[in-house]
């Protein structure tokens, strides 16, 4: 099978939002008037991004869910995405899978496939995504303020125990692993929320390498710091409210670890005014997406991390560094 023939099986669909898709040098896009262009890319390499047991239609609806999480964090509307494709072999039955993933994602967002480019070579994939949102009313990493509430959407950690358990260093029960695995390979992408935040939110980013290493960024646009609940995040840990986790033997500081510093849940750290926590619940229930109030953002710059009772830990905690 051609590198064409190959398009146009699996990647060529009419378009409905965009004015042209794939087939021609470029895809055009009309934008709405009074709305701003969001654009993210994000690439995902086998081996750094993921295992090469990954069945490939979770593997293509992450493709497409890591962009979708950036669009989320802008509070942007998902219209289209391109897809560059490298991979060692025009397997079909790999393909098929990868496609049905990725568009079927795409279909549940209305975002179009509209172009790209295939090539030999090792398992790359690099998505980039288009959205919309309303002039003005984009999230920003850098509007935090000291007193804001600081915020997360759904659960973290998971993926990170997934990948543990994956490398070894811990072994996880079978139902454990299953839960912890689909985190992982197929993430949930928060567009609903990120919606729904627009003019509740004051700052907002997509968690994908640990909450911690991922929030220092807003405080660094924002030029403030944060004091941060570690047991309310571990909390959020959705594999030690599983029955088997009492056989999994996983202690405290590895449940924080992989809540604090794990990478891969794509979920939203967000900050509000504290007035604005019946707004925050109420965007969370209109997005069917449970948001939990994890800690406060000060002046004083840098993050301070402690328990329950408000004591400083002395644990560690740092998120992924491609380069690090």
């Amino acid at each position: 099978m051609g590198e064409f023939d190959l398009i146009a099986k699996y990647f060529t669909r009419p378009v409905k939002r965009a004015v042209l898709g794939v087939g021609d040098d470029c895809a055009l896009l009309a934008t709405t008037p009074g709305m701003q262009l969001a654009v993210s890319s994000d690439m995902l390499v086998e081996g750094r991004h993921f295992l090469s047991t990954v069945e490939p239609a979770r593997l293509g609806h992450k493709a497409l869910a890591v962009n979708l999480s950036d669009l989320a964090a802008c509070g942007a509307m998902p219209l289209a995405f391109t897809l560059a494709l490298s991979m060692p072999t025009a397997d079909e039955a790999w393909l098929a899978g990868f496609s049905r993933g990725l568009l079927a994602l795409a279909d549940e967002h209305g975002c179009e496939l509209i172009g790209g480019d295939t090539t030999r070579g090792p398992l790359n994939i690099c998505i980039t995504v288009f959205g919309e949102v309303p002039a003005g009313a984009a999230l920003l990493r850098s509007g935090a303020r000291a007193g804001d509430d600081i915020w997360v959407s759904g659960t973290l950690g998971d993926a990170r125990l997934a990948l543990e358990a994956f490398r070894g260093t811990l072994s996880l029960p079978a139902p454990m692993l299953k839960h912890a695995r689909l985190r992982m390979e197929q993430p949930t992408p928060r567009v609903a929320l990120g919606l729904a935040l627009r003019g509740v939110a004051t700052a907002a980013i997509d968690v994908s390498d640990g909450l911690l290493g991922d929030l220092v960024h807003i405080l660094l646009a924002s030029r403030v710091g944060a004091r941060i609940d570690a047991d309310a995040a571990t909390d959020l840990v959705a594999a030690r409210r599983m029955p088997s986790n009492a056989e999994s033997g996983l202690a405290l500081e590895t449940l924080r670890t992989c809540a604090l510093s794990g990478g891969d849940d794509y979920e939203l750290a967000f900050t509000a005014r504290p007035d604005a926590r019946d707004a925050v619940e109420q965007a969370g229930r209109a997005s069917h997406t449970a948001v939990t109030r994890i800690g406060t953002v000060e002046p004083t710059p840098g993050i301070r991390v402690v328990d329950a009772h408000g004591a400083p830990l002395a644990q560690r905690f740092s998120g992924f560094d491609h380069f690090g």
